[in-house]
């Protein structure tokens, strides 16, 4: 490990992960659990957070590309591995040598993975993953029994599993995802009267898990909210989830300043009054967003909200603390909890125009996690 000589840090609950996978288990049964710790477990850390959502339950893993599948292979975690997204033909050898489960909608898709599949003399479960709206990735629902035909001609692939995935699941009265679900339930119907229904069947990403009873089949896809955070700021909060991730640094400068002082790059906040300004050993480069100081961004020192003052800096930013008693290495908390005070990703995305995926998925590489 790289030795720490910085304050900041992410502070990551296990114990929330496994409160969390085990409500989300709640409240999908009897549909099983795949927990998505793609991007590094959304900057949570993909290998602790993989093997506390499998203790709690989780039946399955989710990830995005071959490396992190890889990665989690690496660390020994043996459980079920969805790539949630069809790999390039040239890496099919490698998804087979390292067990992981590949979703599948093109042709040659699927013959590189039956290749490779067969050459290895193994069989290897796949995932068809059909296209019902959100057209980004997926065959048409026209092309899902043809292609489930191409899947079982190759007898090294096992069509274990069919899915979609839902685009406006996060605003529940949005008839979009009714149209959706409905697509899909017809490719459903095709499957079975070709005699191709696959054992698996799933459509709820977290969002759909919570709110659309009907998309949840055999399996829900949790992402966001094994973390703890609401899948969009209209279903916040969603009760019985813990946010997991506390990203905090301290005070490592005090000064006093007289009213009118501008401070930071661009002379953009000036001092209402006579004030102390306090500098805070974390920045842009550690995924605190350049501009949350000119929308209102905050931090909490001593059980108190302080607002950023201007501009945040690539490794540093100032806050305004008023006549707080404050003294180098108080504890500063960006995100968490300290005392009765809160600061969420959702606020921060609330008041960045974004969502509260790209604010932790953001923290950078460079901020150390800890894990307890």
């Amino acid at each position: 490990m790289t030795p720490r000589f910085r304050p900041a840090q992410v502070g990551v609950d296990l114990g929330a992960i496994r409160a969390n996978v085990a409500e989300l288990r709640r409240r999908g049964a009897p549909a099983a659990v795949l927990a998505v710790v793609k991007a590094d477990a959304y900057g949570h850390g993909a290998v602790p957070v993989a093997r506390a959502a499998l203790e709690a339950g989780a039946e399955r893993l989710g990830v995005a590309i071959v490396e992190e599948g890889v990665t989690l292979r690496t660390a020994g975690i043996d459980a079920p591995i969805l790539l949630l997204s069809e790999p390039p033909a040239a890496v099919a050898p490698a998804v087979v040598e390292h067990r992981l489960t590949a979703t599948v909608y093109t042709e040659a898709g699927v013959d590189a993975i039956g290749l490779a599949a067969h050459t290895a003399g193994v069989v290897v479960p796949v995932h068809l993953k059909v296209d019902t709206g959100m057209h980004r990735v997926g065959c048409t629902p026209d092309d899902a029994v043809a292609l489930a035909r191409r899947i079982d001609e190759h007898a090294a692939l096992d069509l274990e599993g069919v899915f979609t995935h839902l685009a406006v699941a996060d605003e529940p009265d949005d008839p979009y995802t009714g149209e959706q679900l409905a697509r899909f339930d017809a490719v459903l119907d095709a499957l079975t009267a070709a005699g191709m229904r696959p054992r698996i069947v799933h459509a709820a990403n977290s969002a759909g898990a919570l709110v659309h009873p009907d998309a949840r089949h055999d399996l829900v896809r949790v992402g966001i909210t094994i973390y703890g955070i609401p899948p969009a700021g209209a279903l916040a909060p969603v009760e019985g989830l813990v946010p997991a991730l506390r990203l905090t640094s301290e005070v490592a400068y005090v000064k006093r300043v007289p009213a009118g002082t501008r401070v930071s790059y661009g002379l953009r906040y000036a001092a209402p009054a006579e004030t102390t300004i306090v500098t805070v050993p974390i920045g842009y480069a550690d995924g605190v967003p350049r501009r949350l100081g000119h929308v209102g961004g905050e931090v909490l020192i001593g059980g108190r909200r302080h607002p950023i003052a201007g501009t945040i800096t690539m490794d540093q930013l100032l806050v305004d603390v008023g006549d707080a008693p404050v003294a180098p290495g108080d504890e500063v908390v960006l995100l968490g909890r300290q005392g009765d005070e809160e600061i969420t990703a959702t606020e921060w995305a609330d008041r960045l125009d974004t969502i509260a995926y790209e604010i932790v998925c953001g923290i950078g590489p460079r901020v150390p996690r800890e894990y307890t």
